[in-house]
């Protein structure tokens, strides 16, 4: 198996025939390079965890509708509850499917920060709720409930397919952002042993689809947006640079805040999955843990121009500025 891209044949002659022909050619002069196939467990590792985050898309889908059939009933619960998946919005609808609380009584069930909203949860609970809404939200309870018991089996069907590579599940771990899931998904994605598939980290990055793209001409730079690659793996990458991004004391949070200034959210994320992707890469080769740099790396790479600019700002502020080294 190969890929298409590669052995895509002259415009305007395409037929079977013509096809194979141009394949045979191709291959004979060795110009044709083996896609990446893992091994039979990997793939199989490969469909749980691709299923699973379809079956989680679902559940979310499933939540939105509920949200849907609430502002159909003019039940604006979702104005003043950041989140309706938390426990005080799943015990008010809960109740109010019952019907035997009157709005005041379910904004009672209230916990945690939303306590001092109880009387605009009640305001937001005075709606039109009908048998036909009632009978939506229990169809949607019941899928979700079902989603998640399968989504439960998959998850002991992973752990069982993940035993033989224990030991690349938890270094990945280390990797700030990477979580179980995370670390699953890219094992399932690339394998416990990408090198001996992928000669360097710059062609991994490129099958992935999260590097950047070099498209030069007459000595001037056009478009260099990331190529079509693997969209599971992008997708984990761009998930756990997010996580990366939130964490304090992070190497990546602080490169995550040096890039967004220039090249904005999207762009910053995908370049963030690329150093994970990088160094799940090495880690992965050389079996070691993820070796943090600290929040402080990028600064101390350039002390004076942090130094200056700094300074230069206080001037421009209005402040004589006169800087004394510490001893620590």
């Amino acid at each position: 198996m190969v890929n298409a891209r590669h052995i895509k044949h002259v415009p305007g002659r395409k037929t079977d025939v013509l096809d194979s022909e141009w394949i045979c050619r191709l291959l004979r002069a060795g110009l044709l390079r083996g896609s990446f196939v893992p091994a039979r467990d990997i793939r199989e590792l490969r469909d749980l965890t691709r299923y699973e985050r379809k079956l989680v898309q679902a559940i979310s889908a499933e939540k939105n509708r509920i949200q849907k059939v609430l502002e159909d009933a003019n039940i604006k619960l979702s104005s003043v509850v950041s989140d309706m998946s938390g426990v005080s919005a799943t015990e008010i609808i809960e109740e109010l499917i019952e019907g035997s609380l009157s709005p005041d009584e379910l904004a009672e069930l209230a916990r945690g920060r939303l306590k001092p909203k109880k009387a605009e949860i009640a305001r937001a609970l005075r709606g039109n709720f009908t048998d036909h809404h009632k009978f939506m939200i229990e169809s949607s309870l019941s899928h979700i409930k079902h989603l998640e018991g399968i989504i439960g089996e998959i998850e002991e069907r992973i752990s069982e397919l993940l035993k033989p590579y224990q030991e690349e599940y938890e270094l990945l771990q280390t990797i700030p952002g990477v979580k179980e899931k995370g670390a699953a998904s890219i094992i399932a994605e690339i394998g416990a042993e990408p090198d001996k598939n992928f000669p360097s980290p710059e062609h991994i990055s490129s099958w992935a689809g999260i590097a950047p793209g070099n498209n030069e001409s007459a000595g001037k730079k056009k478009s260099g947006k990331t190529t079509k690659g693997n969209k599971n793996l992008k997708a984990t990458l761009t998930e756990s640079a997010w996580a990366a991004a939130r964490k304090k004391d992070c190497y990546l949070r602080s490169k995550y805040h040096s890039l967004i200034g220039r090249r904005g959210k999207k762009r910053t994320l995908i370049a963030i999955g690329h150093k994970i992707l990088i160094s799940a890469y090495y880690i992965l080769k050389d079996k070691v843990p993820y070796n943090e740099l600290g929040s402080n790396y990028l600064d101390l790479r350039k002390v004076n121009k942090v130094r200056n600019n700094l300074v230069k700002r206080l001037e421009r502020l209005g402040y004589k500025v006169d800087l004394e080294a510490s001893t620590a």
